[in-house]
């Protein structure tokens, strides 16, 4: 009698142990699976914008461009036309040359689609009346603006001239563009020493595609 219940205690142990071991192989397996099932919750947000490459930008007949880092906040000096828009959420990067020529791409993420439309208006119209309000405040400044059209890029984004011409003789082209994609919108500027004749219109489009295109 004795003996069967040691024997009965002993099988009922065996299974237990059994058991046991079955529960924590399920857990395991389980464990194993949950863990990329938790990565996947926790997969980082989508990437930050990314700027052009100096090779971008429209070509320059005797020098190479350079780029400097992405920074944060708003460009120091603003640049001329678009600056006083500029949210300090901006992001920006400079460009140069070996001569006189320089470029600039500056970037705003907006918290919707529509507030992003409404800055990229803003924008537009900034540099739609930028001649006029610059002559205003300087009487020995000629300004002239001009538009370009709408480039077929994503959202859309619009190129624009301005030449600016000084009493004491300075003479500057400038080309600015407004883009956006979703959320996202981005100011592109090239300037150098020069008239309407020097702009390079047709390159500065083409980089302009090339920054929207590259945001995401």
């Amino acid at each position: 009698m004795h003996a069967r219940a040691r024997s009965t205690r002993s099988t009922r142990s065996t299974r237990g142990i059994r058991a046991t071991v079955a529960a924590l192989a399920a857990a395991a397996g389980v464990a194993a699976f949950a863990v990329p099932a938790a990565a996947a919750t926790t997969a980082p947000a989508s990437a930050e914008p990314r700027f052009l490459e100096p090779a971008d930008l429209p070509p320059h007949p005797a020098s190479s461009w350079y780029g400097g880092p992405v920074t944060a906040g708003q460009p120091d000096p603003l640049p001329v036309c678009v600056g006083e828009a500029l949210p300090s959420i901006a992001t920006h990067r400079s460009y140069g040359t070996e001569f006189d020529t320089s470029a600039q791409q500056i970037t705003v993420v907006e918290r919707s689609e529509r507030r992003a439309e409404e800055f990229a208006a803003l924008l537009r119209r900034d540099l739609a009346g930028c001649a006029k309000k610059l002559m205003q405040k300087d009487p020995d400044l000629t300004a002239t603006g001009k538009h370009y059209g709408r480039l077929n890029v994503e959202e859309g984004a619009h190129v624009y001239g301005l030449h600016t011409d000084s009493a004491w003789g300075s003479s500057d082209i400038n080309l600015f563009s407004v883009g956006r994609d979703g959320t996202t919108v981005t100011i592109v500027r090239w300037s150098q020493m020069g008239t309407f004749q020097h702009a390079q219109v047709a390159d500065f489009k083409k980089t302009t595609v090339t920054a929207v295109n590259r945001l995401y």
